[in-house]
């Protein structure tokens, strides 16, 4: 009964202090501004990942610009993987931009869509990879266009257009 009651007490003090400390908060670094993120991480990985699908017409005709070789693949499925873990960092705390829960959306959108290129380019599926990435370019154009192009024009000090005749 004595062992019984020891074993109770030291269950009972793990429990209350399992419970009770709470965990210290994740700490991340994010001293990379929002425009080196875009311009070291985002955007080469998202050329990367275009670079692998579509066309290009030039002057000797058409050409198909999906990659035709393993290591062409793989590199396109490395962008795409790059994209959707930058999808996450843009959520770390200390990046996301008011309105916050917005800004998370496009984020998660971004991820999402990088996600559908990447299993695109592992099936070596060069329409899926262009469908995919027509709408991971859909994806930063809406977001681009609310956090970056209309708060700059917002900021931009408005001109006064001249009247006509003057």
């Amino acid at each position: 009964m004595r062992v019984m009651s020891r074993v109770w007490a030291v269950a009972t003090c793990l429990a209350v202090a399992a419970c009770s400390a709470p965990k210290p908060p994740e700490q991340f670094n994010v001293d990379i501004d929002m425009v080196e993120l875009m311009i070291h991480v985002v955007d080469p990985a998202s050329f990367a990942f275009w670079r692998g699908s579509g066309t290009e017409i030039t002057d000797q005709g058409e050409r198909d610009l999906s990659p035709t070789t393993d290591e062409a693949w793989k590199a396109v499925e490395d962008g795409a993987a790059t994209v959707a873990e930058a999808g996450n960092m843009l959520m770390l705390p200390g990046r996301p931009r008011e309105p916050v829960a917005e800004w998370n959306k496009y984020a998660q959108e971004m991820t999402l869509r990088a996600l559908e290129g990447k299993a695109a380019a592992m099936a070596k599926d060069k329409q899926a990879v262009f469908d995919a990435g027509g709408r991971l370019y859909e994806v930063c154009l809406a977001c681009h266009q609310k956090y970056v192009i209309e708060p700059t024009l917002a900021a931009s000090p408005q001109t006064p257009t001249q009247a006509p005749g003057r």
